[in-house]
């Protein structure tokens, strides 16, 4: 059977729609003709073609979030293909067959603009099959438009007969008067949409234009990665420069033409938005103005009188005026601006340019006043919740809370902040060491607020952190002979403890769990650097083995949360559960316990993981999500403060290991953590928990646990700064 792979290619400027198409922000990303922008139009065109469900877009890196905004916009999926570089359409064509021929050898593509308005989407998709049927017997279809008039805009393609027939030539965009003979001869217009089996496009670039095709495969990833974002490599940047129509199209004695008479507009110019009938945007009032299209930002009214045939476009910085007659000679107007006014050829940036800034001052000078202030009972022990204004809020006392804040108090002055963090930490260590150890050395799970036992179980979880806050505590000098005493006993106890199978049980409803097992590996390396046992690295590698033959997914390379007893999926939807932070968490783990060890597979295995986390990122509001499925689709919206954390230190540490363009790329991931994980923090020092899928917050106290993540970012960003990884950032709490 065949199959239909739709191919969008995202690239072009569309300058001559200036000023609200600009590199920044081309046309294919502006609602120039409905509700929808031209990308997402075309999105929803091609979609039903693809019969394995299968959309592929191509687009600079540079458009990577606007991309996935938009797709995000309209619930739709695709697997995108980032150039590293603009080569034009023969490269971005050729990695695009190239992909498709190594999914299926005789599948067809539909290569289609992005920023093309055809309003009969039933008819496009009838041409386009009937296309693929001769493209499937290796020709190269494309698709020319019945003229409506003799249009000087559009390249013409002269047919060698009727219907479906082949391509005599193809012409470049003439002056009128040829315009209008090409019509008298029934030349069609060159809609720039081809239908091709990859394999043959393949073997004519192989033929005409060999670098492009050599390059073109050279530049794909390996081949179990398939989506949904592939970086093409290096050897893209080599290919030649060179449009398909100059590489293929013109010298292939097998292209093909198919007559379509649907609506059909390339979008290019200000008067063929004004014929589409829907380019009005924004508030205008009007007197004696006939003819205009007007478009003015949300806040801001255009009004015109007296004025016919005319555009308006009105951009916060910029302002066109330009007779619609004349709306082809835009460019020229765009390249004097390039020279005279280069800082409005494109989009002003107004993001915050440095987004880690403000973060160390925010904990140094709001975060930790407040939590070593309010958030401290009078017997040193450490309160479970404040509420947004500031005041204590518990109903019970989790040692996980005990032991994440004596963690944050020795990270702190590790840091060199300067309050009071050694007499709290040492205040905090007591109370817990008198009031959460049992008579077995096992930590119990939580007291009431009174300081009497509410449960006395001894979770896996609770273990690992009492462990991380002791190793933390060592490493700052405070009680050193007793942190190693109690951590050398539950080491003890944990030895004891380990399963035949590896990993370790935890009490509830979740006892195979991989969230438990993750905080002892911390622990575990936070024990070994200190260097007073060797049984700690070989916990450590206990967990990092478990995690790389059991918990992560040996054909997906993602990781689940649940399992049964023998480390399967559990049962169920519980099997399925899959969780973007853990991704980020594990990665970041599994990528110091590699470098560590130099273990070539647990890197590969921590830079995948980080890929399947990004998954789970939200282009529209910039987050995280709490949870995915098997299938790595989204599962429920909320998207919690703590996921963006462990994104934000997976990606400086991925920058780290990485060079050139994926440095650049995960750095970009870090900023956009970062901007993510700052909607979640108060000026005051207290932070909102969960964002909800419409952008807002749920109201609600802010847990303490919280801060136990957040420092942990605030550390990966302390050290990327130091080592000149990020500029302008924290490198210390001093």
């Amino acid at each position: 059977m065949m199959t239909i792979y739709p191919v969008i290619m995202c690239g072009g400027a569309g300058s001559r729609l200036w000023p609200a198409s600009r590199p920044g922000r081309p046309k294919q990303f502006l609602a120039l003709a409905g509700d929808h922008s031209l990308f997402q139009s075309t999105v929803l065109r091609v979609a039903p073609l693809a019969a394995d469900g299968r959309v592929i877009v191509v687009a600079g890196a540079g458009h990577a979030d606007a991309v996935a905004a938009q797709l995000a916009g309209i619930g739709a999926e695709a697997v995108v293909l980032l150039e590293p570089e603009a080569r034009d359409s023969g490269p971005a064509m050729a990695a695009a067959a190239a992909f498709i021929e190594r999914l299926n050898p005789a599948g067809v593509a539909a290569i289609v603009a992005s920023d093309h308005h055809i309003p009969d989407g039933e008819a496009f998709r009838d041409a386009v099959r009937r296309a693929a049927e001769e493209a499937a017997n290796g020709r190269i279809v494309t698709l020319g438009v019945t003229p409506t008039s003799p249009s000087s805009a559009y390249g013409y393609i002269s047919p060698a007969g009727p219907g479906l027939a082949p391509v005599s030539r193809f012409v470049e965009k003439p002056d009128r008067e040829t315009a209008t003979r090409y019509l008298a001869e029934g030349f069609l217009w060159n809609s720039g949409n081809f239908i091709v089996a990859a394999g043959a496009l393949m073997d004519e670039l192989a033929v005409h234009a060999p670098a492009i095709a050599e390059q073109a495969r050279a530049s794909l990833p390996p081949a179990d990665e398939t989506g949904p974002v592939i970086r093409l490599g290096d050897a893209f940047r080599s290919a030649p420069r060179i449009s398909i129509d100059y590489a293929v199209m013109e010298k292939s004695d097998r292209t093909s033409v198919l007559p379509v008479d649907f609506a059909w507009s390339d979008v290019g110019a200000w008067d063929s938005v004004m014929d589409t009938g829907h380019g009005q945007a924004g508030r205008h009032i009007g007197i004696d103005s006939d003819d205009c299209l007007v478009r003015a930002p949300e806040g801001m009214i255009a009004a015109t009188l007296g004025v016919s045939g005319i555009a308006v476009i009105v951009e916060p910085d910029a302002v066109l005026v330009c007779a619609l007659d004349r709306a082809q000679e835009v460019k020229a107007l765009v390249d004097r601006i390039k020279v005279e006014a280069p800082e409005h050829a494109d989009i002003p940036d107004r993001r915050e340019p440095e987004p880690f800034a403000r973060f160390g001052d925010w904990m140094r000078t709001a975060a930790l006043p407040l939590w070593t202030t309010l958030g401290v009972h009078e017997d040193g022990a450490f309160v479970e919740t404040l509420t947004l204004e500031g005041r204590p809020h518990e109903t019970r006392r989790r040692a996980r809370v005990q032991s994440r804040q004596i963690f944050v108090l020795c990270r702190a002055g590790l840091l060199g902040w300067g309050g009071p963090w050694r007499r709290l930490a040492e205040a905090g260590l007591d109370r817990f060491l008198d009031g959460y150890l049992r008579s077995d050395g096992a930590v119990r799970n939580a007291l009431n607020p009174d300081g009497t036992v509410l449960d006395d179980s001894a979770p896996l979880y609770e273990q690992a952190f009492a462990l991380l806050a002791l190793a933390t505590a060592h490493e700052a000098g405070i009680r050193t002979d007793l942190c190693e005493r109690h951590a050398r006993a539950l080491l003890d106890r944990l030895e004891r403890e380990r399963l035949p199978a590896g990993g370790w049980r935890e009490v509830g409803d979740h006892p195979f769990q991989a969230n438990a097992n993750m905080h002892l590996f911390e622990a575990a390396q936070a024990w070994a650097a200190r260097g007073v046992d060797e049984r700690w690295n070989g916990l450590a590698d206990g967990v990092a083995d478990l995690a790389l033959t059991r918990l992560i997914d040996g054909e997906g390379g993602f990781l689940r949360e649940f399992f049964d007893a023998d480390w399967r999926p559990a049962a169920g939807e519980d099997g399925r559960v899959v969780e973007p932070g853990h991704q980020f968490e594990w990665s970041w783990l599994l990528s110091r316990h590699s470098l560590a060890r130099n273990d070539e597979r647990g890197m590969a295995a921590a830079k995948r993981l980080y890929g399947h986390g990004l998954r789970g990122v939200d282009p529209r509001r910039g987050v995280a999500v709490d949870q995915l499925d098997d299938a790595l689709k989204v599962r429920g919206e909320g998207a919690r403060l703590w996921p963006q954390t462990e994104w934000l230190r997976a990606a400086l540490a991925m920058a780290d290991l990485a060079e050139g363009a994926e440095r650049a790329d995960r750095l970009a991931d870090a900023g956009r953590a970062m901007r993510g994980l700052n909607r979640y923090l108060r000026p005051n020092g207290t932070w909102r928990d969960k964002l909800t899928s419409d952008g807002g917050f749920v109201e609600e106290t802010a847990p303490a646990s919280s801060l136990y993540h957040i420092m942990g970012a605030l550390d990966q960003v302390c050290e990327a700064t130091r080592s000149g990884l990020i500029a302008e950032g924290p490198a210390d709490l001093t």
